[in-house]
């Protein structure tokens, strides 16, 4: 059996960015570690969910342990830097921001784990952090430096198939999908066109552990969300496949698990 390591950059993005992939290595015997870089200090918190005096950090630091226990995760870390905010805010260039940490730094610190735990397979982002959000961006930078630093035999950007989703909103109405945007605004910065990527996870056996894993993220996705609150059928039209690029694939690559051609 292998090991992967799924570097993200707040709790409740495992879940939504690859958490069928990471319970099915789980459900396969795979070892499975989650690494995030910061404690989600400044997301936007969903009202009525915190306790008098509780921290947002405290509570997504929780909210990770729960998700993970759910979706077979072994071991959980994190980096320790702060949530950066969304681009163009102060607390990207505040002290301890991931945002403005030295790469060469931070990609040691991931390496150092990469190469603890023997790892086979790393999961990162794509080059635009899937949506442009600052932390996401620099998992990328970060997560592709430590791979090269440790010699991860393959590493992933977990991604959004672009036309996948154009295609979703387009037919959302007749899917029964509340609140979705209009398809006009999926632009060519949010995730990868469909011939970018090499590898497709099917993981519909696993989307109860993938939504269980998303509900335990209280303080960011409330059930009302369009994330959760979507009809089943829609929910596997939507998460039942999950997408990555294998870093330095030849042209023309297609896979549908991560530990294809692994020993």
């Amino acid at each position: 059996m292998a090991t992967l390591i799924s570097f993200h950059a707040h709790p409740d993005d495992e879940a939504i960015a690859t958490g069928g992939t990471l319970a099915k290595a789980a459900a396969e015997g795979h070892r499975v570690v989650l690494v995030t870089a910061t404690r989600g200090e400044h997301g936007e918190v969903v009202e009525g969910v915190l306790g008098p005096g509780e921290a947002l950090g405290e509570r997504r630091v929780q909210e990770l342990e729960d998700a993970a226990k759910v979706l077979g995760v072994e071991r959980v870390e994190f980096l320790g830097y702060t949530d950066s905010g969304m681009m163009g805010t102060p607390e990207n260039e505040a002290p301890g921001s991931f945002w403005s940490a030295d790469v060469e730094d931070a990609a040691r610190k991931l390496a150092a784990l990469l190469t603890e735990e023997r790892a086979d397979v790393l999961t990162v982002y794509d080059p635009n952090g899937n949506y442009g959000h600052p932390d996401h961006i620099q998992v990328h930078r970060v997560g592709v430096r430590a791979g090269e630093m440790a010699g991860t035999a393959k590493v992933y950007e977990a991604t959004v198939n672009r036309d996948h989703i154009r295609d979703l909103m387009a037919r959302a109405k007749e899917m029964g999908m509340p609140d979705v945007p209009d398809v006009e605004g999926v632009d060519d910065t949010m995730g990868m066109p469909a011939d970018a990527i090499t590898t497709r996870v099917d993981v519909r056996a696993f989307l109860d552990a993938k939504r269980r894993a998303m509900a335990a993220h209280a303080s960011q996705i409330a059930e009302t969300s369009f994330f959760l609150a979507m009809s089943p059928e829609a929910f596997e039209q939507t998460w039942g496949t999950e997408w990555f690029i294998l870093r330095g694939a030849p042209h023309g690559t297609q896979e549908d698990d991560l530990f294809q051609g692994l020993a």
